[in-house]
């Protein structure tokens, strides 16, 4: 049979549950916001082929997601596969191509019951607004709500274990024989550099992924300092957004979004700094969502063999789980920093991938105890940078995210000065560089700093909150 004709057969077959069954298994290759255009399962395939995922010479794939919501009939009818056939595939090291985690979820999906879900619900309206979880939702819409808040994810498991734990002990279990089974992998194959697509099966060797080429190539670094003698030591994007204006304008929800004024002095701090340690800068003003990515994405393809490292900060307003374009639309954090994975950008595996974002966590005002201070403040020019957000990185080594606050906590603006968490960024890495401290010696500073500052006006305090990965420790030489 011919290969369209094959998946126009298969795809006739698939009913809008299973389509959106599939479209779930396969949000670790195609993004959440990518998917929404996606109506049918010829549409779902014609996105895996673009991916290169589904080829008339590769549809193993495809076997897998029918392997996975059980549709052994199409897979033996069109396919020419068994059941047992995939069983013992997919106990092959490196060949199970969709992550244990999103197989993990889609298995609890699958078991949960009409009341389950709507005990699932009511325990999710105080994190999810309740307009958002209406009585069509199903698990996996909500999976995919909580994502997007970043609630949930790899590694990210407390609020689902603690609903599961109250809803049916035994889907709680699924959890936890997952985590298991991803720390026996983690010990069977210490140094690797992923643990982001494991398989779902009862043999640990099933579940190696990361491939051999960038175990090898992390292998050879024998010390425990990252090298950082390249110049220059690699790319330093900056994204500066300023103007919200078209937000304000397309975005009904935005319309009280403010420009972000004071936001160039962060931008040429960040530029001076980064210079100074010999990174190469480019410097993005006024970028949309969509423009973010795509700039993100060019850096992706690039060869970075002779660079050491890659540098990314954002300054713009933001939400849980995502940055703001300067036209409202948005772009996940996670999306951002996953383009550079050890898989997606190889010339940048076992290297340091730096991201710091400013921007709000949230709406709340962290709130200190009284202290006496030497320092007079005017607060009267404070703003705040946004509304809610959460940091997400890969569950990837080498990876290190500067967020300027904790969760759901504002984050600080001087239109005239600039904001307290770049700017003491940018001060500490200028003054302890040359002494030789590491970056997270270097962000303890920042913490410290920043702390110690005060919003009098609203009684507010603000902590940054460094994510890392890091395997090693890393230095920013001035020679």
């Amino acid at each position: 049979m011919d290969f369209s004709d094959c998946l126009y057969d298969i795809g006739e077959q698939l009913d809008s549950d299973e389509l959106a069954s599939l479209k779930f298994l396969s949000q670790d290759y195609i993004p959440q916001r990518k998917q929404e255009p996606i109506k049918d399962a010829l549409m779902l395939f014609q996105r895996l082929q673009e991916k290169r995922l589904l080829e008339e010479n590769n549809l193993s794939f495809l076997k897998e997601l029918l392997f996975r919501i059980n549709r052994l009939d199409l897979l033996v009818k069109h396919l020419g596969t068994s059941k047992e056939e995939m069983t013992k595939e997919l106990q092959i090291p490196g060949r199970a191509q969709i992550s244990a985690y999103r197989v993990m979820l889609f298995q609890i999906s699958e078991d949960v019951t009409k009341p389950e879900l709507k005990a699932f619900k009511f325990l999710l309206s105080q994190e999810i607004a309740k307009c958002k979880l209406d009585d069509d939702m199903t698990l996996l819409d909500i999976f995919i709500e909580m994502e997007k808040r970043v609630i949930l994810g790899n590694g990210n498991l407390d609020t689902l274990k603690k609903i599961c734990d109250q809803v049916n002990k035994s889907l709680l279990k699924k959890i936890n024989d997952y985590e298991e089974l991803s720390r026996k992998v983690s010990q069977l194959y210490v140094g690797e550099e992923s643990l982001g697509m494991l398989s779902v099966s009862d043999s640990p060797s099933q579940q190696y992924y990361e491939s051999r080429e960038q175990d090898s190539r992390s292998r050879q670094i024998s010390t425990k300092v990252y090298r950082m003698e390249s110049k220059p030591r690699g790319y330093c994007v900056i994204f500066n957004n300023s103007d919200f204006s078209i937000a304000r304008k397309e975005v009904p929800k935005l319309h009280n979004m403010k420009n972000r004024n004071g936001t160039d002095l962060d931008a040429v701090a960040l530029e001076k700094t980064f210079s100074e340690l010999h990174f190469e800068v480019i410097v993005y003003k006024d970028s949309t969502a969509c423009k973010i990515c795509e700039i993100l994405k060019s850096y992706q393809s690039m060869d970075h063999s002779n660079k050491d490292c890659f540098m990314c900060c954002i300054l713009s307003h933001g939400d849980k789980g995502i940055i703001y374009g300067c036209d409202g639309q948005e772009a996940p954090i996670y999306e951002l920093t996953s383009y550079f994975t050890g898989s997606k950008c190889p010339s940048l595996a076992g290297k340091p991938k730096i991201f710091f974002i400013q921007a709000c966590q949230g709406d709340n005002y962290q709130k200190g105890i009284a202290v006496e201070t030497d320092s007079e403040q005017k607060e009267d020019n404070l703003e705040m940078d946004s509304l809610l957000q959460k940091t997400y990185i890969p569950d990837e080594a080498d990876f290190l995210l500067g967020m300027a606050t904790v969760n759901n906590c504002v984050s600080y603006r001087n239109p005239m000065e600039g904001t307290w968490y770049i700017q003491s960024l940018c001060q500490s890495l200028r003054e302890r560089c040359p002494r030789g401290e590491d970056i997270l010696t270097i962000l303890t500073e920042v913490n410290f700093e920043v702390s110690n500052k005060d919003d009098k006006k609203n009684m507010g305090k603000q902590m940054p909150q460094p994510s890392f990965t890091l395997r090693k420790k890393l230095f920013f030489p001035l020679n």
